[in-house]
């Protein structure tokens, strides 16, 4: 169970198997393994502490994030446009909450003169760097931040994550933060607990995955970064690209099986009193084309099939959850007639 939690907060490090690594996945391995400690020794890194302490702090974050920003008069149909209208904003407002968290990850006020700044178009998006003159070292390390709203139109993140194994410290960790308006079509932004792994993982995974673990008969080659150096400059060309991609779905960390146990989870949330998967089913169906006939229609056809799925409902429940809906409907067909 330790290590299974470990495992969930990104508390192990990918190595290469024993033997021909072509063909095999990425392992992982505690940090407690010896090949940890030579790569902390070869680097002159040894703030394991810290990179543990942050890693908690991802997962606390939600519960302490709060935004400014407040958003009403939306309309259905374009709820999957804030995606890319708040992202950045979003992810910046994540930054800052999570220096405002410092006593979390830095009890000691050990890394005073550090804190965490994002950079734009470079890799990784944010990283701890020293604020003042004196410090050891520039950068200790980094996360690669990436908010996604959870209603968007995909039911899953379509971040593309293309960054060279090579490029990824041992320490930088890949956080994908889940995000969505506290009432639905209106509100503040609200976080929910992030997908959080080794960006190093991350990496050599999507590219055995792409080559071994796919079933396609197509062109399976990736033409690899040559750079081999942590936190590259903006003008290094530090992507891995895949050789036939017609369908962009080379570096979709989402459809590699890497997110599925968390996807699982996440579906489960609750939104306003109904889960997440429920939504994303619901506004699927909600378009300008759709008739309020057809969108309750599609509405009971949602309740009846969530309903056997989760037991502690009860029929009182579940005809609040189809009332909850229909509401929704007479507000978006409202918003949709102004």
């Amino acid at each position: 169970m330790a290590k299974k939690k470990a495992k969930d907060a990104g508390l192990f490090e990918a190595v290469p198997s024993e033997g021909s690594s072509a063909i095999a996945a990425p392992q992982l391995v505690p940090l407690a393994d010896p090949s940890w400690g030579a790569i902390k020794k070869a680097a002159n890194w040894d703030h394991t502490a810290l990179y543990q302490a942050v890693t908690e702090t991802l997962f606390l974050l939600p519960a302490y994030f709060k935004s400014d920003l407040r958003v009403t008069g939306i309309s259905a149909t374009d709820l999957h446009t804030f995606n890319t209208a708040l992202g950045a904003t979003i992810e910046t407002q994540i930054v800052d909450a999570l220096n405002n968290l410092r006593e979390e990850w830095d009890p000691e006020d050990k890394y005073r003169k550090y804190q965490f700044v994002r950079q734009a178009q470079r890799f990784p998006d944010v990283i701890l760097r020293g604020s003042t003159p004196g410090t050891e070292a520039d950068i200790i390390m980094g996360v690669e931040l990436k908010g996604w709203f959870a209603l968007a139109k995909e039911s899953e993140p379509s971040y593309r994550f293309k960054v060279t194994p090579n490029a990824c410290a041992p320490w930088d960790l890949l956080a994908v933060y889940p995000w969505a308006f506290s009432d639905v079509i209106s509100g503040t932004p609200r976080l929910f607990q992030p997908f959080v792994t080794s960006a190093r993982y991350a990496a050599e995974y999507r590219n055995w995955f792409w080559q071994y673990g796919m079933r396609s008969s197509g062109n399976k080659n990736i033409n690899f970064s040559t750079v081999k150096h942590f936190y590259p400059a903006k003008s290094d060309m530090i992507a891995d690209q895949a050789v036939s991609d017609s369908g962009r779905n080379f570096g979709r960390v989402a459809r590699y099986r890497i997110m599925d146990e968390y996807m699982a989870k996440l579906a489960g949330e609750k939104l306003s009193g109904i889960s997440i998967s429920a939504w994303q089913r619901f506004l699927g169906v909600f378009s300008e084309e759709q008739t309020e006939e057809n969108i309750e229609r599609e509405i009971s056809r949602i309740v009846k099939d969530f309903a056997p799925i989760s037991p502690e409902l009860s029929s009182d429940d579940v005809t609040r959850l189809k009332e909850s809906l229909l509401e929704v409907v007479t507000i978006l067909e409202r918003a949709r007639a102004t």
